[in-house]
């Protein structure tokens, strides 16, 4: 795919949605955080039904600390995994009351350090919270950019690479949650909606459904 194409599709996406941003609910960087760290392996659908009712009871570490690992645990129990995250967000709001002022950090090296925040996540908060121009590779995002070949790669970090170079940087801030929405609604896994996507005519998948 020549450079030309890819400021077109970025081009398209930011006419389509000119101000993205993710679903999950939050309302400060904390609590972003905490519903980054809940969906992985889960719909931001299902985050934001826990962390509704979660945030009305406890919204900082302090709080969340105060529920201990059990007490958090009735609050997202219907979220996959949730034996793990509730220990891992326990020890992350041990680690941002203790060496961060009871603040979410804005370094990766120090966000990567927190219990249950890997790469992806890292870059989700750079990204969402602090307006970083980075991209955080989920699913979504490693479908849609090897199959229209606007980035390819055989692992997450290999396309999260390959689009930081090769997205305009224009567009490389917004570009992270037009991909990923761009896969959920519309380049889809199993059925792909090409009749109805705004870069059909750019996209060079070879197998479109029309």
């Amino acid at each position: 795919m020549n450079k030309q194409t890819r400021e077109e599709i970025f081009k398209r996406f930011a006419k389509q949605n000119p101000n993205p941003t993710t679903e999950l609910h939050y309302k400060s960087e904390f609590e972003l955080l905490i519903a980054v760290i809940l969906s992985a392996q889960a719909t931001d659908i299902s985050v934001n039904l826990a962390t509704k009712k979660l945030y009305q009871v406890a919204n900082t570490p302090k709080k969340i600390l105060k529920l201990g690992v059990d007490g958090l645990k009735t609050y997202i129990k219907s979220i996959g995994l949730y034996h793990t995250k509730a220990n891992n967000i326990i020890k992350t709001c041990q680690i941002l009351v203790s060496e961060h002022h009871s603040q979410v950090p804005h370094s990766r090296e120090a966000l990567e350090a927190l219990p249950g925040v890997g790469r992806k996540t890292a870059n989700v908060i750079l990204n969402t919270a602090f307006g970083e121009p980075t991209i955080a590779v989920d699913t979504h995002i490693f479908r849609v950019a090897n199959r229209t070949k606007l980035a390819c790669g055989k692992t997450p970090l290999e396309v999260e690479k390959q689009l930081l170079k090769v997205v305009p940087k224009t567009y490389q801030k917004d570009a992270h949650h037009w991909l990923i929405l761009h896969g959920r609604y519309t380049c889809t896994a199993r059925k792909p909606k090409c009749g109805q996507c705004v870069i059909e005519d750019l996209c060079e998948y070879p197998d479109k459904i029309l």
